[in-house]
């Protein structure tokens, strides 16, 4: 479920479905696409603001029981994708400013939400992090394109390939978001930057927009559709069969048994 909401020139994208920490599933996927449509083409509207409901989760990615099902049948993978894609684009391509307001855990797909967005405002005590290559998938859905751009290559590296959680105070100092404060000042913070940005003049905004977007543009629109494709045909194998299976068993990569599995199949 996706909650959208106008108060005055405000919009707000708010992913509710905390049980699952606001993961994305196809309707999840194509409210996010819907709302923000709606937000870019409402002349009303000066400013969109995507959040997560409650404290631990912004959105931490991909719906692992619905990726579990394309272990059997890897072309619905390229569905979900198509959703996926749809979504970043509108979020990316939204021509009112966009904030991403991190109330919580920003993992893998959410991650990439965050990236889609103009700016970034995060609680002190979230945790920012990709597991991709830990668990069976590529991060090309913004990550690979979009983290060197704000962290540095060799930081975008570290991230993508290590893995490893990276608090808010130290995405703060690579650049990764904008603004770290403590939890209770969260709205304070998203509102203040809502009221600058409203006092802005709209059309110098948006061809702004455009113009910062140049390099995001080039690298998505060079590498999305590949990675689709390579993310399709990949959905059924053994990697990623381990991946979701250790990650529900909360146990380390079997990689014995992931060997045995590839020359199996191969």
């Amino acid at each position: 479920m996706v909650h959208y909401t106008v108060v005055g020139r405000r919009a707000t994208v708010r992913l509710d479905r905390p049980a699952v920490l606001n993961a994305l599933d196809r309707p999840t996927l194509e409210a996010i696409r819907d709302h923000f449509r709606e937000a870019s083409a409402d002349h009303g509207i000066g400013v969109v603001v995507l959040t997560g409901t409650g404290d631990r989760a912004f959105c931490t990615g991909a719906d692992l029981a619905e990726q579990k099902a394309f272990l059997a049948r890897p072309n619905d993978y390229w569905d979900w994708m198509s959703r996926f894609i749809e979504a970043i684009e509108a979020v990316k391509g939204c021509a009112k400013p966009t904030i991403a307001r991190l109330n919580g855990m920003t993992v893998g797909g959410g991650n990439e939400l965050n990236l889609a967005c103009d700016l970034a405002i995060a609680a002190d005590d979230v945790v920012f992090r990709h597991v991709g290559p830990s668990r069976g998938s590529l991060p090309a859905g913004g990550a690979t394109q979009w983290m060197a751009l704000l962290v540095g290559d060799r930081r975008a590296r570290e991230i993508l390939l290590l893995n490893r959680p990276v608090s808010a105070a130290q995405a703060l100092d690579w650049g990764w978001v904008n603004r770290v404060v403590p939890r209770a000042e969260l709205d304070l913070a998203v509102d203040d930057y809502c009221d600058e940005l409203l006092a802005k003049m709209p059309e110098i905004v948006r061809a702004t927009k455009v113009s910062l977007d140049f390099w995001k543009d080039l690298s998505w629109s060079m590498t999305i559709r590949m990675a689709r494709e390579w993310l399709t045909i990949h959905a059924g194998s053994a990697e990623v069969a381990e991946g979701l299976e250790s990650f529900a068993a909360k146990r380390g990569v079997d990689y014995e048994a992931l060997r045995r599995a590839t020359e199996e199949a191969g």
